[in-house]
């Protein structure tokens, strides 16, 4: 079996569901159930034994090294992080916390349960550790893309400790041989990701009639993956991965921001016109800036692509149709995620901006 952290977040849960349903491998989900933590995402899987739901925090060394031992799973997948750069400008403590020190002590835990296998365990053991493109910095207009050996730039609280983390994961290959692995993402968008990200809350506005904010002048420039491609490099990683090596997982797909929401607001006005024929675009709101708002990312995904046979299969046009497809025939899951606390944050951080 395998031991996956941060499952009932977005990307921990999609993966999650895609490997039940593709594998017959048990899986361990850990996760703390922080606000965008959401048991309801895991609800397909019913009763499913193949899934083992843990609550608890990746920091606590003691819960996580008994549960290796319990389970004396074959790999580690590390989803658990804190990842909205906005909330890490307001509150960067919890960032600090989650993904620097509880990323250690998961290290400190696998380091130990590895060094107790025998060589055969030792061997096939991984350790998966999800990062972001962000630790790179930010691009210009013409620079080529970010690839694996692209100088670590971070420019925010939150890629500031991703960043750590992944040289923390590197430094435990290096110094203690523990078999790791690092991927690397763009811009994931899909299914069960919580609305304080662009598409989700373009999407959840929209349909309340409310305006949609869009920082500064909506030209940063992002490379879009579909969460369901993201879940299938990770797989592909965990296969045929190399131990030390790292993998950039892009979906090929550079659009600024205000296209991005341009192509909801056109979705939406087919799928679920507003009255009198009007279109969602008119609720658009430019609002100022975020502080230090990095203005371009562009993955380079050839390396996962030549060495290990992974290419997405979404194009944006594919998947950004399955997305808003998927928020409008879910308005229950939509609707329980937004609690008091998720409204607060909204006011908290789009007050002023107008």
């Amino acid at each position: 079996m395998i031991l996956v952290t941060g499952g009932a977040g977005f990307i921990g849960a999609n993966f999650v569901l895609d490997w039940v349903t593709h594998s017959r491998e048990a899986l361990i989900n850990l996760d703390i159930l922080s606000y965008a933590g959401n048991l309801e995402s895991l609800a397909p899987l019913g009763e499913n034994e193949q899934h083992i739901f843990v609550r608890g925090d990746i920091g606590d060394l003691a819960l996580v090294s008994e549960l290796l031992q319990r389970y004396q799973p074959r790999a580690i997948i590390n989803f658990a992080a804190e990842s909205h750069v906005d909330r890490s400008i307001h509150a960067p403590e919890a960032f600090i916390q989650t993904n620097i020190v509880g990323a250690f002590r998961l290290l400190e835990a696998a380091r130990s349960y590895w060094h107790s296998l025998d060589s055969h365990g030792k061997r096939g053991f991984r350790f998966l550790h999800i990062s972001t493109d962000e630790v790179y910095g930010s691009l210009l207009k013409g620079d080529p893309p970010f690839t694996e050996t692209h100088r670590y730039q971070p420019s925010s609280p939150y890629s500031a400790s991703k960043a750590s983390s992944d040289h923390l994961v590197r430094a435990y290959h290096h110094t203690f041989g523990l078999p790791v692995l690092t991927t690397n993402c763009s811009n994931n968008y899909g299914p069960y990701q919580f609305p304080e990200k662009l598409i989700p809350l373009i999407i959840v506005n929209a349909l309340a009639g409310k305006p949609l904010p869009v920082y500064g002048d909506g030209q940063q420039i992002r490379d879009w993956l579909y969460v369901g491609d993201h879940c299938s490099a990770i797989t592909r990683a965990l296969e045929a991965g190399r131990p030390g090596e790292t993998y950039n997982i892009g979906g090929w797909n550079e659009k600024p921001n205000i296209d991005i929401v341009y192509s909801v607001c056109d979705l939406l006005d087919k799928l679920r016109p507003l009255p009198g024929g009007s279109s969602y675009r008119s609720l658009i709101t430019f609002v100022t800036d975020r502080p230090g708002h990095d203005r371009r990312y562009a993955m380079d995904a050839s390396k996962i692509e030549r060495e290990l046979g992974w290419r997405p299969a979404e194009t944006f046009e594919t998947g950004i149709c399955k997305t808003v497809q998927w928020y409008l025939d879910n308005s229950d899951w939509v609707g329980n995620v937004q609690s008091g606390a998720y409204l607060t944050w909204l006011e908290k951080n789009y007050q002023g901006r107008a």
